[in-house]
């Protein structure tokens, strides 16, 4: 989860991009392996700002943007691991979670970027929208994908396309283990294990209750468990864009899932077409039969009669490989043409940054809020109730 708040204050110091640029201070909350491998900057003179689970390493590059001067962890280790390496200089290990910490910032006046899941329930999803409107200041959900060039060029091509045009849509996100990914990255991140008891106890009573909440009578469930929890992490991703590409769903059709829950299918219903989403589980171990190809094979294609228009995304964890639009077309002589675009070799990280930056500092409005965020649990409960045994 990520908070943010700025007074506003110009960076004294001028940058590369003019003088008087307003610099971001961020606070990080939870400094993991995507924080470490994605998103912490070097300190800056600047204005206040908190954030939680930034991309440390994008951060840094940002720097004309955002100053990190705090980080926030469980893990003593992790924080002294982060502090040294990105010259960061207070850190805190208070124990918080996604929604009372992003409703605590907002209270205390803060911008708030928060990760997905932005909530897992409803309810806290509620909770975070009131103390937004509250406060008035601004929620910023990390849907990253939603930000890369590639899909919004998509996303015009989509909204161009005649009235039920659209045959067939297929999102997919099938993407191997994060490691084999992050080893290759270049921004060695390391694993901490320092977790007080009473933390894992208080996680795992917070986590139960937040389940039965959202699950009912399937929170003792196992696979309900692990696959609503697959539904807030990865899909979060896929639902988000696919929502923004073509709307909310009418209904699910069907759902069901391989027999270890590993691997998901879901047939959602639109207005004349049908949209298909096949999604796997990540799990940590490699004994667990989760897809073993190195290939990070994500993206949403739509089919017309004569038309296919795809965006591709690649790895995250490796800065700079592109996310590309592709257009499939039959021409009327009978020849095929494929057309690939790469719009930039900027990553989707930074284009969130710079979205949230003018969001804050210019007032342009933010997509990826909080009451737009909710609606990714609308379309995960319509699959949990659509899911068969």
């Amino acid at each position: 989860m990520t908070t943010a708040h700025t007074n506003g204050h110009a960076n004294d110091n001028g940058d590369s991009n003019g003088a008087n640029q307003i610099v971001l201070n961020v606070a990080i909350i939870g400094v993991g392996e995507v924080a470490m491998t994605t998103h912490v900057c070097a300190p800056r003179r600047a204005s206040e700002m908190a954030c939680s689970r930034f991309q440390l390493p994008t951060l840094l590059l940002c720097s004309h943007m955002y100053r990190t001067v705090a980080l926030v962890d469980i893990s003593k280790q992790a924080l002294e691991h982060c502090s040294k390496k990105f010259h960061v200089p207070k850190t805190y290990t208070d124990v918080e979670y996604h929604v009372p910490h992003a409703v605590q910032s907002l209270k205390a006046g803060k911008h708030v970027f928060i990760e997905k899941p932005m909530a897992i329930t409803l309810g806290g999803a509620d909770e975070i929208e009131a103390a937004r409107q509250e406060s008035g200041k601004l929620v910023f959900v990390g849907y990253m994908r939603r930000y890369a060039e590639a899909f919004l060029r998509v996303k015009e091509m989509v909204k161009d396309l005649p009235k039920g045009s659209i045959n067939y849509i297929r999102v997919r996100d099938i993407i191997g283990y994060n490691h084999f990914f992050v080893d290759q990255g270049g921004n060695f991140p390391v694993k901490f294990s320092d977790f007080p008891p009473e933390s894992a106890a208080e996680r795992q009573t917070l986590g139960d209750a937040c389940l039965a909440e959202a699950l009912g009578k399937k929170a003792t469930n196992a696979l309900d468990q692990r696959f609503w929890m697959l539904l807030n992490g990865l899909a979060t991703h896929d639902i988000s864009a696919m929502r923004e590409l073509i709307g909310m769903p009418q209904k699910v059709l069907k759902a069901a899932r391989s027999p270890d829950g590993l691997f998901t299918w879901v047939m959602f219903q639109y207005d004349g077409f049908v949209a298909f989403y096949e999604v796997e589980y990540k799990v940590l171990s490699e004994k667990t039969g989760i897809d073993g190809v190195r290939k990070f094979d994500a993206h949403i294609e739509v089919y017309t009669k004569d038309k296919r228009i795809k965006v591709t995304y690649d790895t995250p964890y490796v800065k700079g490989l592109p996310i590309t639009a592709t257009i499939l077309s039959s021409k009327p002589n009978g020849d095929h043409s494929e057309e690939v675009i790469r719009p930039t070799y900027e990553d989707a990280y930074t284009l969130e940054y710079k979205a949230m930056y003018a969001a804050i500092t210019e007032g342009t409005p933010v997509k990826t809020t909080a009451a737009d965020a909710k609606q990714d649990l609308e379309i995960f409960t319509m699959i949990m109730d659509a899911m068969e045994a």
